[in-house]
């Protein structure tokens, strides 16, 4: 077959989060991937990545959300792609992934599980944002991308993710580009459930990697939560925060981890962007 016959691709998913992966091809048009990304008409995704090998134990991805906007970071995303590149590099200990957010090391967990190695974020700035009336009082944080965090106090079962989740999402306070927003239920020191709103998907996703680490951090900082943690997503997956060795610069690491599976591959033809 031929490019003609239309564009290989890979469907991955990291805990639910799932994606389009090209492997050593250019990134397409941000319509082109919105199309793609399109559920029920097309392949359907929560983003896009490309990832290209620049040498031996080092990757470049290249991230795109499903509206077809680039992101510095996805950390499901970057688990994916580590899967991928173990595929290639099967006896490495460890991968680089060079990312917007800048390089990450990536480590092997068993066969469906990757791990990467993150800088440890701050406290973040805690704040309220006012919507529908009420305040709803949590943290802003950055971890490669923005996040706002929330301690929902009911059943997490019933949250509005929905419904205050876009209000919150474009927020005026959040910024222009607004931010992703976790409802977090702290169950004990070491664990918590998460739903997650996310910009360029514009729906409530399955997981989402950053904010994990986003929630931990922000759960730390209140008190609340102590490493090492699991964050129960939506999708029913565990995903575990954990300390890690300082890097070579001496900073403080963090390490996720959990589910990356490689779901299936194939060619997208023309009429999937239709």
């Amino acid at each position: 077959m031929t490019d003609r016959d239309g564009t290989p691709f890979l469907l991955v998913s990291g805990a639910g989060n799932d994606f389009i992966a090209l492997f050593e091809r250019p990134a397409p048009a941000p319509e082109t991937i919105s199309a793609w990304c399109r559920r029920g008409v097309s392949v359907g995704a929560d983003g896009l990545f490309t990832l290209r090998r620049l040498a031996k134990g080092r990757y470049a991805l290249d991230y795109a959300n499903a509206d077809g906007a680039r992101a510095a970071l996805c950390l499901n995303a970057a688990r994916c792609a580590a899967r991928l590149a173990f595929e290639r590099e099967p006896d490495a200990a460890s991968l680089t992934i060079e990312t917007g957010a800048g390089a990450l090391v990536a480590e092997p967990v068993d066969d469906s599980r990757t791990a990467v190695l993150v800088p440890a974020p701050g406290a973040g700035q805690a704040g309220t944002l006012r919507a529908n009336g009420q305040e709803h009082q949590g943290r802003r944080i950055d971890v490669g991308v923005p996040h706002f965090v929330l301690r929902w106090p009911g059943d997490l079962d019933e949250a509005p993710v929905a419904s205050l989740g876009p209000l919150l999402r474009a927020h005026p306070d959040l910024g222009r580009e607004g931010a992703n927003v976790h409802f977090v239920d702290v169950e004990t020191p070491g664990r918590f459930r998460i739903r997650s709103y996310e910009r360029g998907v514009e729906a409530e996703t399955l997981a989402c990697g950053t904010g994990v680490v986003a929630a931990a951090a922000c759960g730390i900082a209140d008190g609340r939560l102590e490493l090492p943690v699991t964050a129960v997503t939506r999708s029913g997956f565990h995903l575990q925060v954990s300390a890690a060795a300082s890097g070579p610069d001496g900073a403080s690491r963090w390490r996720l981890s959990g589910d990356a599976r490689i779901v299936a591959s194939g060619r997208i033809a023309g009429a999937a962007t239709a």
